[in-house]
């Protein structure tokens, strides 16, 4: 396959609605995020655009000045600031979590931009359905700074990637990918605007299509 400068493609099927195999009622997710929020608004106007039969029922923040907190407020959601530095260590961060997540009714955890590590503590509380969206094509580039890694390394494609989450960062099985071709007059900035092109489009279907795998699985048990 030969890509032009400009062109994405998805490794999976674009076309992933949760309504095709549920019983008719939304996904209610929680969404955790540190920064802009565009990814929490990507999921949220999936689900307004009835192309997720989602619900967002809490965004969690842990930067007092992200945005993502504003783009919750316009939307009318509930949106609780845990600010990591006021807490011990992950694991008590992650419990306070865990409870407030039980306490808005979540089911499926959406990590939009959240760049803290998670411990086993939030993973067993919610053990397969977290979810993650990350600026690479995994397993290549995993943790922080992936764009630049991309940059760094010379290659020509790189991508985002939604996995569920498990305890080694970025590792969890690979639900959804899109490869972003990099330019010869790419910087960090351009590359990354464009890889978030694809992961607002992504990462609604991957949402659909973790809840998929998992209504299969527990309707054979």
């Amino acid at each position: 396959m030969t890509l032009r400068p400009d062109s994405t493609f998805s490794l999976v099927s674009p076309s992933i609605h949760t309504d095709k195999f549920s019983d008719g009622t939304p996904l209610k997710l929680g969404v955790m995020a540190s920064g802009s929020g565009s990814n929490f608004e990507a999921v949220a106007q999936a689900i307004e655009n009835k192309q997720l039969n989602a619900q967002i029922q809490v965004l969690i923040y842990n930067n007092p000045t992200a945005k993502a907190a504003v783009r919750a407020a316009n939307r009318g959601i509930e949106a609780v600031l845990l600010n990591h530095r006021e807490y011990k260590n992950r694991e008590i961060l992650d419990q306070k979590i865990v409870q407030t997540l039980r306490q808005y009714d979540v089911e499926w955890i959406i990590l939009a931009g959240w760049m803290r590590v998670v411990t086993s503590v939030l993973i067993d509380a919610f053990p397969n359905k977290i979810i993650n969206i990350h600026p690479s094509l995994l397993p290549s580039f995993k943790g922080i700074n992936a764009v630049e890694q991309a940059l760094e390394s010379g290659v020509k494609i790189t991508g985002c990637t939604a996995h569920l989450v498990c305890l080694e960062v970025d590792s969890g099985p690979i639900l959804m990918q899109a490869a972003v071709p990099i330019l010869l007059d790419d910087t960090a900035e351009t590359l990354h605007a464009r890889i978030q092109v694809q992961e607002h489009r992504i990462l609604p279907q991957a949402i659909a299509l973790a809840a998929q795998k998992y209504s299969q699985i527990v309707s054979k048990e």
